[in-house]
């Protein structure tokens, strides 16, 4: 298990209920290291700014990550963590290795942009 604040992902079954029940999900799949930690931290410090969109982590040594490691949009990536964007069940983007909060920002900001129905 990681040691976040972020809701845990722990088995593929439950990846894939999460992300058919929820509209904006992104997961982060890492390990407890230097590249990985600072994703995990930005997360938990905008979750609450980005309450249309669940945030979670999974192990990226569990076996059960294999869900998202076998993703088409991950291959050829080379460092942790995978930061996967799901939007209505599906990859909306996919980034790799540390990221700034800036980054992060303007991805959640362009894939799960709120819309003013009128």
């Amino acid at each position: 298990m990681l040691y976040t604040n972020l809701k845990h992902i722990e088995t593929s079954a439950n990846h894939a209920k999460i992300i058919s029940e929820n509209k904006n999900v992104m997961v982060i799949c890492g390990r407890m290291d230097p590249m990985c930690i600072p994703v995990y931290q930005i997360a938990e410090e905008i979750e609450n700014e980005y309450s249309h969109v669940q945030f979670y982590d999974m192990e990226f040594d569990n076996p059960e990550s294999n869900v998202i490691r076998s993703l088409p949009e991950v291959e050829g990536f080379m460092g942790i963590p995978f930061t996967i964007y799901y939007k209505n069940g599906k990859v909306a983007k996919a980034t790799s290795s540390i990221q700034t909060k800036e980054v992060i920002k303007n991805i959640l900001d362009k894939e799960y942009a709120l819309t003013v129905e009128v």
